[in-house]
């Protein structure tokens, strides 16, 4: 997994509470077995109008937010099923971000195994950001765990083994594979053929 220490991008608001998984990427999306493929459905009846054309209201089809990297949104973000997908199709759509009120545990557990960064703020300091202009940058800076946008920092708490694993880009197999040598000393200690 490529390490995520220091993300620049633009940002879209989505300020809806209790997004579930099922409107982030639809059931009927799910036939897929590969972890690509699925940002094209994102939010796909939200998205478009019968007959698949663009909504023009949906904040994603906007001109000025094409490109975002950085999804603003509500509380409880990624409730419903448990379906890695979404986080899948975020990904693929090409957030590396989403800032919400809270997420559902087990959406968040899927974000961080996807390298796809989960952030809780409060609401004020989401609003502040879901109404920069399209294209002001903002930077999200996960060592020194701080936004910054227009000249503001916003900080901001990640449990830190999630962010340990986030900054050195370690998936679980990574990560267990780190403390090898605790691993081969145990096995050697209780080797059951001696």
């Amino acid at each position: 997994m490529k390490p995520f220490k220091i993300h620049e991008g633009t940002t879209v608001a989505l300020m809806n509470d209790n997004i579930d998984t099922d409107q982030i990427i639809p059931k009927q999306f799910l036939k897929r077995i590969e972890r690509t493929g699925f940002g094209r459905f994102l939010f796909d009846e939200w998205r478009f109008l019968p007959g698949h054309q663009p909504n023009p209201d949906f904040p994603l089809n906007a001109a000025e937010r094409q490109g975002a990297s950085i999804l603003i949104s509500g509380e409880n973000f990624g409730c419903g099923s448990s379906r890695e997908h979404a986080p899948w199709a975020l990904t693929d759509y090409g957030f590396d971000c989403i800032i919400a009120g809270s997420f559902a545990d087990i959406f968040f557990s899927n974000c961080t195994k996807n390298r796809l960064l989960p952030i809780v703020l409060p609401l004020k300091e989401r609003e502040e950001l879901a109404t920069l202009p399209g294209t002001a940058k903002v930077m999200i800076d996960l060592e020194q765990q701080v936004i910054t946008a227009e000249n503001k920092q916003y900080p901001f708490e990640i449990n830190q083994k999630v962010k340990e694993k986030l900054v050195g880009g370690l998936d679980d197999i990574t990560l267990t594979l780190t403390h090898e040598d605790v691993i081969q000393g145990y096995e050697q200690k209780h080797d059951v053929r001696r």
